[in-house]
């Protein structure tokens, strides 16, 4: 398989025939064929999606079921944006950006039948596993802290630390439940757009209505919650957390959340939010429930286009788009890197914000007023993605492997080295402020191979690790070159070492994505996975701008269908289902007032 752009790809010997030869079965759908050749390229189609990232395929699944002819354009050789499965090393499979299923919203998982098209998901169980380097707890013999979907299973591994934590679990996952059920209903729906709002045109304001009831029912379903609701919002992750909690290894591990992909520590004001993003999922009906996906990120991806092209949607890799085309401030189409022009009336932009608005859009179609806060969106990003190809399973010393190379349930969990206590994410957080890498990085393993083995030569492994706090520009000039990413895994290799003993030895290969990696090989700016930081400022009316919340832009039929958009990051879909929601009504308004005046 060719790749393209820059890979720091380490390849370990392949040491038998066997698993030179082993190949994965093919699916029953795959992206041959999916994608059509360049040939078959029209001129002309009602709708043009800029990049087959998930939110952009669920845009077009939505178009084209609506009678619109659609067409994607992927710049990358292969679909899915950052859900993407690809071989990196021979016979290893990867899920090379993001790794777990949780945030896809089930409504899109019902409309477009995404199970019937092949997505197939393996539910976790337990959740999340921290290992302890010295023994500790209330009897200092507790080497781990196991967190289950079983809320007493949880109670009893965190009661080997604190009695009163475990009895304050419960209380804990019902003030969350119930916050996460009053909000939830804003993901699915598009966010209150302020300047229609303020309009003097009545019909503006009366468009806004919807948005602003489902607004008020979620403050009005809060209830008794709304105080602690305002202080997850607002206050830092760790004043929360110290309010219900006094063991160290259950805090530092549930901070884990509120700072994954954000410059941020868990002393950081609005931290809180992130953490609440991140147990917004549901899988299988159950809520907050974090899986493996059958094949790999991609398979989410490839699923979506297979409703898409079912539906008579059109998608074309390799044709990265160089501009969007414009006249008298509206959308005529788009220009291809190799010169070919398609025409389109309307344009969904899957890219970042500042990819979409300054990058792909000419000068002079924005108020420079906008541009101004176009460009200072921020897109901070603190991780590194290092995929790893295993020749056997990590043995961890707290909860020895029963025999060689086979899976325990801690291997099925997220795996958080380095969270023994909040303080080590915070100095890795201050390092990253310094311009270096953390010395002791927060590190979540995943092995997916642990609940689907398709994804590696019989009895290897894929791990799947995601690093915090790396800058994106390192002190005194230095760049990210392949000495200093080498560096950084080494670091990130050892710790794993200490808790491990022999995975540095069980390494076959690795693949290393900085954040300037990230930028360069999915096109996320300052390689942030949300497209853009989740900060409040950045959040619901405000994302990516308050004047283009609602999808839209000054510039007539262009639309922003990506991450960037409201509700955020996440492989959630709801961006892209809006986007064509917001598409569909414009179109429908315009074809009436065309066939008013036949």
């Amino acid at each position: 398989m060719a790749f393209r752009g820059k890979l720091n790809v380490i390849y370990g010997t392949i040491y038998n025939s066997a698993i030179r030869n082993w190949r994965q079965p093919n699916c029953k759908y795959s992206t041959t064929c999916t994608v059509k050749s360049k040939s078959d390229l029209k001129s002309k189609y009602d709708v043009i999606i800029v990049g087959a990232g998930h939110n952009g395929l669920v845009s077009a699944a939505y178009l084209q079921e609506a009678g619109l002819s659609v067409c994607v354009l992927e710049r990358r050789h292969i679909i899915g944006g950052a859900a993407v499965t690809e071989e990196i090393i021979p016979g290893f499979k990867f899920s090379r950006a993001s790794y777990v299923l949780s945030l896809l919203r089930p409504k899109i998982v019902q409309d477009l039948e995404l199970k019937k098209y092949g997505l197939e998901v393996y539910l976790r169980d337990p959740s999340s596993y921290t290992p302890l380097l010295k023994p500790g707890g209330r009897d200092g013999k507790a080497r781990s802290l196991l967190l289950h979907r079983d809320s007493k299973k949880t109670a009893e591994s965190i009661a080997q630390f604190s009695q009163k934590d475990a009895k304050n679990w419960f209380e804990y996952e019902k003030q969350l439940e119930h916050i996460v059920s009053a909000i939830e209903p804003l993901m699915d729906t598009a966010p209150v757009h302020l300047p229609s709002v303020m309009a003097n045109n009545i019909r503006d304001q009366l468009k806004s209505l919807p948005a602003i009831f489902t607004l008020l029912k979620s403050f009005k379903s809060l209830g008794k919650e709304t105080d602690a609701f305002y202080e997850l919002m607002t206050a830092p992750t760790t004043k929360i957390l110290d309010k219900w909690f006094e063991s160290e290894p259950l805090k530092a591990t549930l901070a884990t959340d509120s700072v994954i992909g954000a410059m941020i520590s868990p002393k950081t004001p609005g931290s809180g939010y992130v953490l609440l993003h991140h147990v917004m999922g549901e899988l299988e009906g159950v809520k907050g429930a974090w899986g493996i996906v059958k094949g790999g990120m991609g398979a989410v991806s490839q699923s979506i286009a297979n409703c898409a092209v079912d539906r008579g949607a059109s998608i074309f890799t390799e044709a990265p788009v160089q501009e969007i085309l414009t006249s008298d401030n509206s959308v005529k189409g788009v220009l291809l890197q190799d010169g070919t022009a398609i025409e389109a009336k309307a344009v969904l932009s899957n890219a970042t914000p500042k990819v979409t608005y300054l990058d792909l859009l000419p000068e002079g179609n924005l108020p420079e007023d906008l541009m101004t806060e176009i460009r200072n969106f921020d897109y901070t990003s603190p991780v590194t993605k290092i995929n790893v190809a295993l020749k056997e399973l990590p043995n961890f010393v707290a909860d020895p492997n029963i025999r060689k190379n086979e899976v325990m349930p801690h291997h099925r969990a997220t795996i958080h080295l380095n969270c023994e206590h909040s303080d080590l994410i915070h100095d890795g957080f201050l390092d990253a402020q310094a311009g270096r890498f953390s010395s002791k990085p927060m590190i979540e393993m995943v092995i997916p191979t642990s609940l689907d083995p398709t994804m590696a030569p019989p009895g290897c492994h894929v791990c799947l690790l995601f690093t915090q706090y790396t800058p994106y520009h390192l002190a005194d000039g230095q760049e990210w070159d392949d000495h200093n990413r080498n560096k950084y895994a080494d670091t990130v290799f050892d710790d794993i070492e200490r808790y491990a003993p022999g995975f540095k030895a069980s390494v076959v290969g690795r693949d290393i994505l900085t954040p300037p990696d990230l930028e360069k090989t999915f096109n996320l700016t300052g390689g942030n996975i949300f497209h853009g930081t989740m900060g409040l400022d950045q959040l619901y009316m405000s994302r990516p701008t308050t004047r283009l919340s609602n999808y839209t832009s000054p510039v007539r039929g262009l639309y922003l269908c990506g991450s960037g958009a409201h509700p955020g990051g996440g492989v959630m879909g709801s961006a892209g289902r809006l986007a064509a929601m917001a598409t569909l009504s414009h179109f429908k308004k315009k074809y009436v007032k065309q066939n008013s005046k036949k």
